[in-house]
């Protein structure tokens, strides 16, 4: 069964980089490592890693001993920010068509509207801190 919450996987990914980058507070992580720990792309990580990096939400440093970490403090950044880094602005429909075919009488009720209103709240009042201690159950966290 599929997720009802859709976030793309930029997104996805750019999230999980920013809780990483928290957890290991002010060391850098390369773009392999967060590949390694997260089963994915280089390549791909590395496009995110640029967006996060012109929103100002983190900081890189070449070379062989270089990478990535926040460019502020973790307990100043919240989801909201980073995922808007990613897939821009947060925008919710209350219809599930993206359209107003039903006049406010919706087939959901308004379960669309209080879902979409509920991960909103969620991603703008979390900040990284909060999350540190859940990255670190990732089996390749180290």
């Amino acid at each position: 069964m599929s997720n009802i919450l859709k976030i793309s996987e930029a997104a996805s990914l750019a999230l999980h980089v920013a809780v990483i980058l928290a957890a290991k507070s002010n060391e850098l992580v390369a773009t392999k490592d967060f590949a390694s720990m997260l089963e994915a792309s280089e390549a791909h990580l590395s496009k995110v890693l640029q967006r996060l990096e012109k929103a100002g939400i983190v900081n890189s440093t070449r070379g062989p001993k270089g990478g990535f970490k926040l460019s502020k403090p973790s307990n100043e950044i919240t989801l909201l920010a980073v995922y808007q880094a990613i897939d821009g602005e947060l925008s919710t429909s209350n219809c599930l068509l993206n359209k107003d075919l039903c006049n406010g009488n919706c087939i959901m009720g308004d379960l669309v509207e209080k879902l979409n209103k509920q991960v909103k709240d969620y991603l703008s009042n979390t900040k990284l801190d909060s999350l540190t201690s859940a990255i670190r159950s990732i089996k390749n966290y180290a």
